[in-house]
């Protein structure tokens, strides 16, 4: 059962993967009320700057700015104060830049922005237990998930970034408050793409997630508005 203090458009956080702000603008009109939440990640922030942030969130929506932020802790805090004061909702940097790194990184948001959520990101929806040994680890993606998890939390983060796969763990040990981000979600019979750890929709809702980022299954759809009004109601049904 979903808690009903977050609605359900409200968890929805539409991924703004596009080459340009005029696709972005175009896709976010097409959208209109059905959707508040847009996240904002490298390709578009690359090409278009902080300017199209400021705008997004002057017109109302909340944005979430997904930079994966990895540095010192010293230029980790200086970015995160510079994104803070362009009203985003929320901001990601890397778990694995380690504990130091992600509390500069929450004080100053708090300096900043208290409304700011820093969210850690865990492991990469993309990388499955080979791509972590061939950096290195010498565990899967579900056990080093839960760690980093718990390390994000232990630094003060506001919430992590997880796949599907790992939510259910990270919910039971995470305190309630934290925020848990779920990408890697596919609406019932779509394709992986390069994803390798995935879930629909209601699955991720019901396993604990509290915000489901979708791009593709909405931005590359022949009817945009029509997949997320199917998106939203497969998400209505975790609360049955």
């Amino acid at each position: 059962m979903l808690e009903t203090a977050i609605s359900v458009k409200d968890r929805l956080i539409v991924a703004l993967d596009v080459p340009n702000a005029a696709q972005a603008r175009q896709l976010v009109r097409s959208l209109g009320n059905a959707v508040v939440h847009y996240k904002i990640g490298l390709q578009l922030f690359t090409a278009e700057g902080p300017e199209f942030v400021r705008e997004l969130c002057r017109s109302g929506k909340k944005v979430f700015l997904d930079l994966k932020l990895h540095d010192i802790p010293n230029t980790v805090a200086g970015a995160v104060k510079s994104i803070a004061e362009l009203g985003c909702s929320m901001v990601t940097i890397h778990a694995s830049g380690g504990r130091k790194m992600m509390s500069a990184a929450v004080e100053a948001a708090a300096s900043a922005n208290p409304q700011l959520v820093v969210l850690g990101v865990t492991v990469l929806t993309s990388m499955a237990d080979d791509d972590l040994a061939d950096v290195g680890l010498p565990v899967g993606a579900w056990e080093h998930t839960v760690y980093l998890g718990k390390l994000a939390q232990n630094a003060g983060c506001g919430g992590v970034i997880a796949s599907p796969q790992e939510v259910q763990e990270l919910r039971r040990i995470l305190e309630p408050s934290k925020f848990i981000v779920t990408p890697g979600i596919r609406p019932s019979g779509a394709n992986a793409e390069d994803q390798a750890r995935i879930a629909t929709p209601a699955d991720a809702l019901n396993h604990g997630a509290d915000y489901l980022v979708i791009g593709r299954p909405i931005t590359a759809a022949s009817d945009p508005l029509h997949a997320t009004t199917a998106i939203l109601q497969e998400m209505e049904h975790a609360t049955n």
